[in-house]
């Protein structure tokens, strides 16, 4: 067991999220959810900021100011293609406009719209499908990486391995198996949990690649043992996109 000496602090703060992620998915408040999902999001976004090297408050404020719309319109995953309007029409009206500033709005602006949707178009039953398949597949991953990893998996992460990312996605999909036939026919709940767990391990993988390209080892230092709020959120970002397509195109 010497691969995993050293690992307290990541487990504490590891038990700590889950158990405030349960809570407040126990009230099942649209508006608690959208006030958690706002305090990860802000965080992120600031850290998205720095690893593309992007220096303007201002976007904070539109940052904000997306959030705050997609409180009360009703599908907030479509706030992404105003902003792309918007931004496209600023870049071809004044020419010079900073093509970066859309970057963090791509990510992880837009992946926050999609978990917002998710709540509000399948409740809270699917974000909880969405926590056991992503968190079975970081959680799988590691430990099988760690207990039986050999092939590296991609030179953008050096440290996962291939038996690690195929350990994990095996054990979140059939968990997710099992969580998601409560919810949708058992077919579509093997292709939504195999789906989910293979885009949070390219999500994860993302987020390694902004971090080699911005020459840094974590996103932040917010969370112990974790790095910052995008290395812990990165695997949902891309995974709840997924379900939310995967669920509106298969039922």
């Amino acid at each position: 067991m010497e691969a995993f000496k050293g690992q307290g602090t990541r487990f504490v703060t590891g038990a700590v999220l889950v158990a405030v992620v349960v809570a407040i998915g126990l009230i099942d408040n649209f508006f608690l959810i959208w006030l958690f999902l706002g305090v990860v999001y802000l965080f992120s976004f600031y850290e998205a900021m720095r690893l593309f090297g992007i220096d303007n408050n201002q976007m904070y404020a539109y940052a904000a100011a997306v959030w705050l719309l997609a409180l009360i319109y009703p599908n907030p995953d479509d706030l992404f293609f105003l902003i792309a309007v918007i931004f496209a029409s600023m870049l071809a009206y004044t020419r010079d406009f900073d093509r970066r500033l859309f970057l963090p709005f791509l990510y992880p602006v837009a992946s926050f719209l999609f978990l917002l949707a998710l709540y509000r178009d399948f409740g809270v039953e699917a974000l909880f499908w969405l926590l056991v398949v992503v968190a079975l597949t970081d959680i799988g991953a590691y430990f099988v990486g760690k207990l039986a990893g050999r092939r590296p998996f991609c030179e953008t992460s050096p440290k996962k391995t291939l038996e690690g990312v195929v350990g994990g996605v095996v054990i979140a999909t059939f968990a997710g198996f099992f969580v998601g036939s409560g919810l949708v026919d058992w077919p579509q709940a093997f292709l939504i949990s195999l789906g989910v767990s293979v885009a949070s391990v390219f999500g994860d993988l993302f987020e390694s690649y902004l971090k080699r390209q911005a020459g840094v080892k974590d996103s932040g230092d917010l969370l112990p043992g974790h790095g910052g709020m995008l290395d812990r959120v990165d695997g949902y970002l891309f995974g709840g996109v997924m379900m939310v397509l995967l669920l509106r195109g298969l039922l």
